[in-house]
């Protein structure tokens, strides 16, 4: 899908929630004290409940 001219990502409501969740991992990530974020804690962040 190409978007319109002039649009910009303020109109996207779904790239501004990915951008949104984007950044909280980023923010989980450099404050972890482990190397990498277990799949748990992106759950916990992303607020993901798994059965």
């Amino acid at each position: 899908m190409v978007p319109s001219p002039g649009a910009t990502v303020q109109d996207d409501p779904v790239a501004l929630a990915e951008i949104e969740l984007c950044g909280e991992l980023i923010i989980a990530a450099s404050t972890a004290d482990e190397e990498r974020l277990s799949f748990a804690r992106i759950d916990e962040v992303l607020e993901v409940d798994r059965p």
